[in-house]
């Protein structure tokens, strides 16, 4: 039998009306056809205007749920009255209607992403001792993974379900999502990418690269793009490394770059790509690496034209090289962190050429001073137009001023993020950004902070607000009566001693003792 069944043909819309009635649960909708199909073809919503007639169609689910399910069909969003509600149950419910997806793009959109309003709300508690290592967050959707020591957990969209799997490795240094419940994982001291399946729990793939001695071969680094998925591989022995393009869908090798067998002591070709990252504005695939020796740490930064295999643009560092890179497509800019220094810097990638050097954004006295490592285990990461650098506890905020049409140069402007009581803290470790939500790791914590901004902080904060004010309150009530019941008990105790004492004195003459034991009752009773 259908979910719902026409009984009220008196008083609805003729069979060729644009207007649909729906009864849920007793309570009567009418919408517009172009309302229901907008959920998409082949859905709940689609079939019921399909087979609109002269009965209303009845739907035995809670007709106040429904009511926000249709406001999201008819604006996009959910009415500000759908916080009252716990966001499980609308899951529940988009589920069953089919339109889960209108739901996630309305609460957790990389549009809806307030960089100025971010806020810590959260902290997601993870399984053992062990504190994470790598952070993989779908852009898209904002569904995390985490790694920590052999174990990989994973977090659905709303950050309320979570499962944890176990790995083969001893601990995963490389993490990439490829969708909700398929994860590529690598590790810098066991051969081969995993594609792990999460939600069966198996590895589905193992993918190796081989030099011409056919060792076996570790994972430095993984990135993607909408068609391809980037890996760096660098040798058992250390002797080579390459970078292997695969198709995203089939997982097959489509071509190799940078291919480079060490011989002597050239240093430059020894150090393997640590980081991977596509830019889609210029089809190029940005590859950098980092190497720590005697006269301090070296590195390069290259833009590959992944077609012809060719470097399009290079850049060495020995003076304040990165700590980290990142590329922003919507600025056209390169930023780093300098090892050294800690302190932002950055390359327009609109004008670059061998002569290009980098501008320093923060304390240019700093980058000279190559005596302190005050950049080590820093992070860079762009989101749209924003730039978020983390410097020890803290995460700073660099956005580009707009300038006059007179004015060549570029001007970035930094600010702190968070409220006062959301700074400092231990050492930041891992920095990602999943839908409209940015997460961030610490030292020897076992847990992810979650900020978020606009009104996704009220849905996953409530309910653990809620339980822990709850556990709060009782606990302060369960106080309050321990201490009225000790207060009853110590009243009747001296109440049943006063009468003794004024027994006992009344046979008894004055003296300096009992008029103290009366002062000493009379104080004791008028406190408690």
């Amino acid at each position: 039998m259908p979910p719902f069944a026409g009984s009220e043909p008196a008083g609805f819309p003729k069979p060729d009306s644009n207007i649909v009635s729906i009864d849920v649960g007793g309570q009567v909708f009418q919408t517009t056809k172009q309302t229901l199909t907008s959920a998409g073809p082949k859905t709940f919503f689609s079939r019921i205007a399909e087979s609109s007639g002269i009965y209303a169609p009845f739907i035995d689910r809670d007709p106040e749920m429904f009511s926000l399910l249709l406001s999201l069909l008819r604006t996009g969003n959910l009415p500000s009255k759908a916080k009252a509600f716990d966001i499980q149950d609308l899951i529940i419910e988009s589920k069953f209607y089919g339109i889960e997806t209108l739901l996630v793009n309305s609460l957790s959109n990389p549009s809806q992403l307030e960089p100025f309003n971010l806020q810590k709300s959260l902290l997601l508690p993870l399984n053992g001792r062990d504190s994470p290592s790598a952070l993989a967050a779908d852009g898209a959707c904002g569904a995390l993974h985490v790694a920590h020591g052999s174990k990989i957990t994973s977090f659905d969209w709303s950050l309320r379900r979570k499962a944890t799997v176990l790995t083969h490795f001893t601990a995963v240094d490389s993490l990439l999502a490829l969708s909700p419940t398929l994860v590529a994982a690598g590790a810098n001291d066991f051969s081969g990418l995993q594609i792990l399946d999460l939600e069966k729990v198996r590895v589905r793939e193992t993918l190796n690269w081989e030099n011409v001695t056919k060792s076996g071969s570790t994972v430095q680094a993984i990135g993607s793009s909408t068609e391809n998925m980037f890996v760096s591989f660098e040798s058992s022995r250390r002797n080579s490394n390459s970078i292997l393009v695969y198709d995203l869908h089939t997982l097959t090798p489509v071509t190799e770059i940078g291919h480079n067998e060490i011989f002597g002591a050239d240093i430059d070709s020894a150090i393997p790509a640590t980081k991977l990252q596509w830019i889609e504005g210029y089809n190029l695939l940005m590859a950098s690496g980092s190497h720590s020796g005697p006269s301090g740490v070296s590195g390069n930064i290259r833009l590959w034209d992944v077609r012809s295999g060719n470097v399009v643009w290079e850049i060495s560092e020995k003076v304040d090289c990165f700590a980290d890179v990142a590329v922003s497509d919507g600025l056209s800019v390169i930023f780093k962190v300098g090892v050294n220094s800690g302190e932002a810097s950055y390359v327009d990638m609109r004008n670059l050429s061998n002569e290009s050097s980098w501008v320093c954004l923060g304390d240019k006295r700093k980058v000279m001073n190559s005596g302190k490592k005050e950049g080590i285990g820093c992070k860079i990461k762009t989101q749209g137009n924003q730039v978020f650098c983390t410097k020890g506890g803290d995460v700073e905020l660099w956005s580009e001023v707009v300038m006059g049409s007179g004015n060549t140069g570029r001007i970035f402007k930094k600010n702190l993020m968070g409220r006062m009581r959301d700074m400092g803290g231990a050492k930041i470790t891992n920095l990602a950004f999943g839908g409209s939500t940015m997460f961030l790791t610490r030292k020897d914590q076992q847990c992810v902070e979650v900020w978020q901004s606009s009104s996704r902080e009220f849905w996953l904060s409530f309910s653990s607000s809620f339980l822990q004010y709850s556990i709060y309150f009782f606990y302060i009530q369960k106080k309050y009566f321990f201490y009225l019941l000790l207060k009853i008990c110590c009243k009747l105790t001296l109440s049943a001693l006063y009468i003794l004492h004024v027994w006992w004195g009344a046979s008894l003459p004055p003296t300096n003792f009992t008029n103290c034991l009366n002062y000493l009752f009379l104080c004791l009773t008028f406190f408690l």
